[in-house]
């Protein structure tokens, strides 16, 4: 229960900040991130929707208040007529740009600076070891996130 406060509070507070100074929400932001990270800023719709932990639908809702913003796009796959790819604009890049040093901050002063970096690098081990053994495919997506400093996480 503990656990889950904590994690409700730190997202509280980056929700808050991101508003406040970059006018996305956290959720938003999880989004932008993952395509600000991968290749040519793109990835398919469903491949997304893991990454960001949603249902197809919930990303759909989410991508498409993006898309109104100008900060993210649809694109046919030329591999696969079926498939959609999630493109990050300029604008989004920029924006995604700009949020990450407010993240940052917040996770640093919410996160690390409470913990202190031996207690947050221990922590990131079980939540990895939790993580995978509850999903397997898990692995995927922690691994993805190795290399980075820990406050990069609570997302």
């Amino acid at each position: 229960r503990g656990f889950l406060v904590a994690h409700d509070g730190v997202l509280a507070q980056l929700d808050a900040a991101l508003v406040a100074e970059c006018e996305m929400t956290h959720a938003e932001y999880e989004v932008l991130s993952h395509l600000a990270e991968s290749d040519d800023h793109r990835l398919r719709m469903n491949e997304l929707a893991t990454l960001a932990r949603l249902s197809p639908s919930g990303l759909t809702r989410r991508f498409d208040s993006l898309v109104r913003r100008g900060w993210v796009e649809r694109e046919r796959c030329d591999q696969d007529r079926r498939g959609v790819l999630a493109h990050l604009t300029a604008e989004g890049l920029a924006r995604a740009d700009a949020a990450r040093p407010v993240h940052d901050r917040v996770v640093q002063a919410h996160f690390v600076d409470v913990l202190g970096t031996e207690d947050v690098a221990e922590l990131g081990r079980l939540t990895t070891v939790l993580a995978e053994a509850n999903d397997p495919s898990a692995a995927e997506r922690v691994e993805g996130a190795e290399g980075e400093p820990a406050a990069q996480s609570p997302r």
